[in-house]
């Protein structure tokens, strides 16, 4: 219960017992709040602002219906400005003075994590709409983008597979989301067999702009006779130059192929893809895709943004799935009460934009099917190859040894983040091992 639900209360019961009337506090007729927590500027505000428009499409196209158990939706956006510690203000701030119901937003990890004490400690809302490291499993936390074995284990599966790399170069932005990955990735590849001189992993911070020497090594460490691929988890606008550089060098995807986990149709609008082309990317959505819910959620987005050449990607599918889901659940139980929502929202399944239907999972994670997209000189992904039905998602991974016994279920009678299957315990929301 919020706050000024509390003080409302004792309000009115003190005028009551004074013979006093008072107005009525007709907290039905009130709008549902709905924060939205995205960079608007600094490094993310190319992949996040896009996130922040698509929320508030879904929140006008709901009004439109109506509402939501009749009362309108009322959006309350800050801008965290790609600043890891003002993520967890604006939480704050949207949760104690704002009063919203539920927080849809965040784009990297270390900008979660910020927030996840925020929202366990005032028992708010977080949908969380991007791929990340997994590790985590958080009773107020509803993760609908991918977990590792959602995006990162089946890319390297489909490399490994499909295209036959034996060496690989695991190259991400510095910071927990690719650090995580990466190691959960490595753990993966020396399962299958990988020596450690076939692995070469490097990071850069955000924002960096001057690639010439890392893509010299790249193309050095890919000429030793073996087939090399890139494995990408540089976020934000360090991309741009990333590519532009892999172009001036002439690395191209019959030579050593790049699969990005964040690079979609918004990141690429931004560049000349001609010299991209062949490269990859793994998701569980691609604007590509060919359904009839695709083609509606397409058009209504170049109608909300006036723009023909408009693009939708991953997160905006996510935030989509995320915002039904919560829907259905606010409905499901009656109210927008966080502690009700929580319950209800387990089990519920929506469609998605590919054919199928999401799942929100006891772990609070969802079904997602996988897909591998290759870059085209039109800027979108041509579907290579994806899973033949959806893959639900795993909060600890079996790669990590102080993952690998532990399960996420928010269900009673368990409800637990992080229990070990061997010692029969619950520890809590994250695990305390060298992944953190």
């Amino acid at each position: 219960m919020k706050k000024w639900q509390v003080s409302s209360r004792w309000l009115a019961t003190s005028l009551v017992a004074m013979g006093m009337s008072f107005p009525a506090f007709a907290q039905e007729d009130d709008p549902i709040k709905v924060g939205i927590l995205h960079s608007l500027s600094g490094t993310m505000a190319i992949s996040e602002s896009t996130l922040k428009d698509t929320m508030l499409m879904l929140i006008e196209q709901q009004n439109a219906q109506g509402g939501l158990l009749g009362r309108q939706l009322e959006p309350v956006v800050v801008d965290p400005a790609s600043d890891w510690p003002l993520f967890a203000e604006k939480a704050r701030q949207l949760l104690e003075q704002d009063q919203v119901d539920v927080i849809f937003g965040n784009w990297t990890s270390v900008s979660r994590k910020s927030v996840l004490p925020v929202v366990e400690e005032l028992n708010g809302l977080l949908f969380y709409p991007v791929q990340y490291e997994g590790e985590e499993s958080s009773e107020n936390v509803f993760y609908t983008g991918a977990a590792p074995n959602q995006q990162a284990i089946p890319a390297v599966d489909y490399l490994m597979n499909n295209v036959g790399v034996e060496r690989w170069v695991l190259a991400g932005t510095d910071y927990v989301y690719p650090r995580t990955t990466n190691k959960i990735l490595e753990a993966y590849l020396k399962d299958h067999g990988v020596a450690q001189e076939d692995i070469m992993i490097n990071y850069t911070p955000f924002g960096h702009s001057d690639w010439q020497n890392i893509v010299s090594e790249i193309k050095r460490f890919g000429s030793a006779g073996k087939k090399t691929a890139v494995v990408s988890t540089i976020n934000g606008d360090a991309n741009v130059p990333f590519y532009r550089e892999l172009g001036n060098q002439g690395i191209d995807a019959a030579d050593i192929p790049v699969i990005a986990f964040s690079v979609g149709e918004q990141e690429l609008s931004g560049i000349d893809t001609a010299p991209l082309v062949g490269h990859l990317a793994a998701w569980n959505y691609f604007m590509s895709v060919d359904t009839d819910a695709n083609y509606d959620f397409i058009d209504n987005w170049i109608e909300y943004t006036g723009d023909e050449s408009a693009v939708t990607n991953d997160p905006m599918e996510a935030h989509y799935i995320g915002f039904n889901m919560w829907k259905e659940a606010v409905r499901k139980a009656g109210t927008t009460d966080v502690d009700a929502v929580k319950d209800a929202i387990i089990g519920v399944s929506v469609p998605n934009l590919s054919g199928g239907y999401a799942a929100m999972m006891p772990n609070h994670h969802i079904t997602k099917p996988v897909l591998i997209g290759e870059i085209q000189d039109n800027g979108q992904f041509s579907i290579v190859w994806q899973t033949p039905s959806t893959v639900a998602g795993d909060a600890w991974s079996d790669y990590l040894p102080g993952s690998r016994d532990l399960i996420s279920d928010w269900r009673k009678p368990l409800e637990c983040g992080n229990y070990n299957v061997v010692e029969k315990s619950c520890g809590g929301g994250e695990a305390q091992a060298a992944s953190q």
